[in-house]
């Protein structure tokens, strides 16, 4: 089977990116390019100016494994792609639109099984338990479905493009969860555990990521759906004055009337009981926790309640 114009695709590496346009492989972006992905090494490759500025033409967000892509055309090498599971209401309804490279996705695979939720920063699969690995770097949040009987703590799971099973260390998986065990305590949890992550533009991934991307996958990672963009996740909220939000809500900012330019996670106030956020900083070029500084106040322009909707649950994101 091959990816063709009009139907979906899956991811089929541990994290792809979604480009503007095709891109030529460099001393840079190849291992982002690259068939299995590369992207600690990516971003491991960049300085703090390149992550934080030099990639907002290029790179626009990333998908993981499994996530779900509709093919628009193809071009040579590279696909363009729409990305459902990545609303973006300015860009369309049907999801956020770019570029993928042709190598790092596969036509749909039968997933019929129980669905898991990658619980680890990290994990991999293997071509057995505790063989060797086939697909590195399987991250924080990315949904893995089950299609056959575990075996001495490792379990199988369906691998997109490959008839047989991969292997995964059942530690490292947790049930998939649902919208309605969402709770603030239980969101902070989750993006504490991406502190000092570096703040990379477009990204999505416990190797790097931005600030709408952090929020966008630590709720992913619990069963909810929020929109890829900070200025979407503003209008899908509901909205509150900043003295009412409550941990696990959403900040927003933005400069002299502009559109939305940062987005974090409230914290739990300080011993102080001043405010905190817990957000991907381009200031310090990494995930940080910290009480309000003074530009934050000034820039602040609102809060917002993630909405869930119906259609959350296990299968979101």
């Amino acid at each position: 089977m091959t990816v063709e114009i009009g139907q979906s695709a899956v991811v089929s590496v541990a994290t792809a990116t979604l480009w503007a346009s095709p891109q030529e492989p460099d001393e840079i972006t190849a291992p982002a390019l690259r068939a299995p992905s590369g992207v600690r090494e990516w971003v491991a490759s960049m300085g703090r100016d390149l992550r934080v500025n030099g990639l907002g033409e290029k790179t626009l967000t990333q998908m993981l494994f499994n996530d779900e892509v509709v093919v628009e055309a193809i071009e040579g090498d590279w696909a363009k792609v729409v990305v459902p599971g990545q609303p973006a209401a300015k860009l369309g309804e049907r999801g956020y639109p770019g570029w993928v490279p042709l190598a790092q996705i596969s036509p749909v695979p039968e997933r019929d099984g129980e669905e898991y939720v990658v619980d680890a920063t990290a994990t991999a699969l293997r071509d057995e338990p505790d063989g060797d690995v086939i697909v590195p770097g399987i991250i924080l949040g990315t949904r893995l479905t089950k299609v056959d009987t575990p075996y001495r703590g490792w379990i199988p799971v369906a691998v997109p493009g490959a008839k047989d099973p991969a292997w995964v260390r059942g530690h490292d998986l947790s049930a998939a969860n649902r919208a309605e065990d969402l709770t603030g305590e239980a969101v902070l949890r989750v993006a504490a555990r991406l502190l000092e992550v570096p703040y990379v533009w477009g990204g999505l991934s416990a190797y790097g990521v931005d600030c709408s991307g952090l929020v966008h996958l630590v709720y992913r990672y619990l069963g909810v759906t929020v929109p890829r963009d900070a200025d979407d996740q503003r209008t899908a909220s509901d909205a509150l004055e900043p003295a009412e939000a409550s941990p696990g809500d959403l900040y927003f900012f933005a400069k002299d009337g502009r559109h939305i330019h940062h987005v974090g996670l409230v914290g739990v106030p300080d011993d102080n009981g001043d405010p905190t956020i817990l957000h991907a900083s381009g200031v310090y070029g990494k995930v940080v926790h910290e009480t309000f500084t003074g530009d934050r106040r000034s820039t602040l322009v609102g809060a917002g309640a993630v909405r869930v909707h119906a259609a959350d649950g296990a299968a979101a994101g």
